[in-house]
């Protein structure tokens, strides 16, 4: 059992007795349990990150970026170990695990290692002298479904400006995280820099929000915890960046080469089965091909059969706990409700799985803007298909939404989708899938949070900035 927290550079044990289970989605068994955290704790930490800012500000930024570069190589040492515990925590399939929940920390903790990553700290302008100073003491509240990569988003370029850290993860999936202070541990970060409380959100999660000697809160999770952490967080005014939900619309127009979009499309919505803010799952398709699409995405979707993560050919796990995964069948019995046509999937266990919480690949086509599942967050392998007549209709259905974080075009000229990306309000698209940029600017418009993460610009959010007239 975890049952301690990451405290001013040791292991000690919670002001609380109680624990919380983490449980494997796959098996429902309880496979560990960590410290239900509480305020008592929070405030240790903030303290702990109060005493070490100073000197961890004073140290210089190679010295700060060469501890990065060593959790780095250390997230790479570990990758199996890593990838089988976060398989095992959350239900990613191994494979995913090692490429995408490991194998993205390690590259954007890779990216913070360079100190050149860290902007000028110091211009001139006119006869004012331009400084950039670390924020301080930086609340880190992180999600489940990609639990190590949003730690690392966050940890990294908050070390890399100078900034010391107090991390809640989340409950669901805390795993992730002790492995992470481990590392921390084990390359030397200095005492006080990194602090881990697990425990509740409720909890441990707004008392970071609320504490006074907190300079700044990064969160990760849903609209509704997000705009909580603000409420939480607005007492004291302290800075607030949030990364949110999405409905993302993936728009292909009618000269793309709709099977390997297609393909794409699928492979992205129900990547991690569906439990990624960036998800594709409105796909937007000429009125004109929506039969050969919704029998291309038939075909591509049966190929995703739910099994054991830990088995190296599955592609689809179960759903993170029981609560999500009743939450995704209770929006495909709304599809279906409200009219959608069930083109395969459904709201039943997957034949064989009876345990665990899994979840059929749906997908649904003949949706409307105004229907549940194209307008609320599922969070699940659930894919919309909505047709449009015109480009600008297109367009227009892409942006019905009250999110903005993600979003995907394909066609066949890539300046043609490019200049339709631009109409788009989101804050990243993909262009005829487009691979990942570790040191592209991350979050979104609208609903779906303020702030950005990764790169310079992620970089940026962990600054102040001062001018000293001269």
């Amino acid at each position: 059992m975890r049952d301690v927290l990451y405290l001013d550079g040791k292991w000690i044990a919670s002001t609380s007795a109680e624990t919380l289970d983490v449980v494997n989605p796959a098996t429902e068994e309880v496979i560990d349990r960590v410290p239900a955290g509480t305020a008592e704790d929070v405030d240790a930490a903030v303290i702990a990150a109060r005493r070490a800012f100073p000197a961890w500000a004073a140290t210089p930024v190679e010295q700060r970026c060469a501890y990065i570069g060593a959790i780095s190589a250390k997230l790479k040492e570990r990758l199996p170990e890593i990838a089988e515990t976060i398989s095992k925590d959350m239900g990613c399939p191994l494979k995913i695990a090692q490429q995408v929940q490991v194998g993205a920390p390690m590259m954007v903790s890779a990216s913070f290692a360079d100190p050149a990553v860290v902007p000028q700290l110091a211009e001139e302008v006119g006869n004012s002298l331009i400084l950039r100073e670390p924020i301080g003491v930086v609340g880190a509240i992180t999600p489940w479904n990609y639990p190590l990569h949003q730690i690392v988003a966050k940890v990294a370029p908050a070390l890399a400006a100078g900034c010391t850290i107090v991390l809640k993860p989340s409950e669901v999936a805390p795993l992730a995280a002790y492995l992470f202070a481990e590392i921390v541990e084990e390359v030397g970060v200095p005492a006080g820099v990194f602090n881990m409380v697990s425990g509740l959100g409720p909890v441990v999660g707004e008392a970071i929000a609320a504490h006074p000697d907190v300079d700044m809160v990064s969160f990760t999770g849903s609209a509704r915890a997000g705009s909580r952490v603000s409420e939480v967080a607005a007492p004291t005014v302290k800075r607030v960046t949030l990364e949110l939900g999405g409905k993302s619309p993936n728009v292909i127009l009618p000269d793309a080469d709709l099977a390997t979009a297609v393909k794409a499309g699928v492979n992205n919505a129900y990547l991690n089965g569906g439990q990624t803010c960036t998800a594709l799952t409105r796909m937007i398709v000429h009125r004109d091909q929506r039969d050969e699409v919704v029998a291309l995405l038939k075909g591509v979707a049966e190929k995703f059969i739910a099994g054991d993560p830990l088995d190296a050919s599955t592609r689809l796990g179960p759903m993170v706990s029981a609560v999500q995964r009743d939450r995704v069948r209770g929006y495909i019995d709304k599809g279906v409700a409200e009219g959608a046509t069930l083109v395969t999937g459904g709201s039943e266990a997957p034949d064989g799985m009876g345990t665990g919480f899994y979840v059929r690949p749906t997908v649904f086509a003949d949706v409307t803007s105004d229907m549940t599942i194209a307008r609320e967050e599922i969070f699940g392998p659930v894919l919309a298909v909505l047709t449009y007549e015109t480009e600008d209709e297109a367009v227009e259905i892409a942006n019905d939404t009250a999110y903005g974080l993600a979003a995907g075009v394909w066609a066949g000229d890539v300046e043609h989708a490019t200049a339709v990306a631009k109409r788009i309000r989101a804050g990243q698209v993909t262009v005829n899938g487009g691979a990942f940029n570790p040191v592209a600017p991350f979050g979104g418009y609208k609903q779906s949070g303020n702030g950005r993460e990764l790169g310079r610009f992620g970089l940026d959010e962990f600054f102040e900035i001062k001018a000293i007239q001269r």
